[in-house]
């Protein structure tokens, strides 16, 4: 089955006590209808507050599975509306934890390569009310795909995700995600992934170069 986005969601400026320094939060994402740019920056009209740890060229774009949203809704007892994750891409019949750093995705007329696992934050916690959702999020191991833009373009709803290139080395998202938080003995794998940004290469480096304490 092809893989397909199901919304296309942008966020809205949320203003709380939870949304970090400024009191401002762009975590709350929305379906939106149509045809939507996307530029490297990331999606026309995306409400983005803290840009020191979101957005930006390896963030450009959020995807996350809609499996794994159905995961949550049965773990909490809740429904969770598409961009509840805060993510602009809810897709359908993509394994997002299984793709490949550096893979790339056909999407509309735009084109998006996949960069690194999501990391939850303090925001997230507090947007869903949910205190230890931190912990949960992290040994659930389920966080989502960062994507750059590699081409401009316009998608919408409804587009198919295909992926037409796949790097050879084979490093996932979800063994990224592992490395950095549970799995240290997988770390000298993220030195093979050449399309994961340089910081995390280096902090898997220093990890693996620092004595144990």
């Amino acid at each position: 089955m092809t893989g397909r986005v199901v919304t296309v969601n942008v966020g809205v400026v949320t203003r709380a006590d939870w949304a970090g320094a400024n009191g401002r939060s762009g975590i709350d994402k929305r379906p939106v209808p149509g045809r939507v740019p996307v530029r490297p920056e990331g999606l026309v009209g995306d409400f983005i507050s803290d840009l020191r740890n979101h957005g930006g060229p390896d963030k450009a774009v959020y995807a996350y599975a809609s499996e794994d949203a159905a995961w949550w809704e049965a773990e909490l007892g809740r429904d969770i509306r598409p961009g509840g994750f805060g993510e602009n891409l809810t897709t359908y019949a993509v394994d997002v934890t299984g793709a490949v750093i550096g893979e790339r995705w056909t999407v509309g007329s735009a084109v998006l390569q996949v960069t690194m696992p999501r990391t939850p934050c303090a925001t997230f916690a507090g947007f869903w009310g949910v205190p230890n959702l931190i912990k949960r999020f992290t040994a659930r191991a389920a966080p989502g795909a960062y994507l750059r833009v590699l081409r401009e373009g316009e998608l919408g709803a409804g587009d198919p995700i295909e992926v037409t290139h796949r790097p050879a080395h084979g490093v996932t998202v979800g063994e990224v995600f592992r490395a950095l938080n549970l799995q240290p003995e997988l770390l000298p794998r993220l030195l093979a992934a050449d399309d994961l940004p340089g910081w995390i290469r280096d902090k898997a480096r220093r990890r693996l170069t620092t004595p144990p304490a």
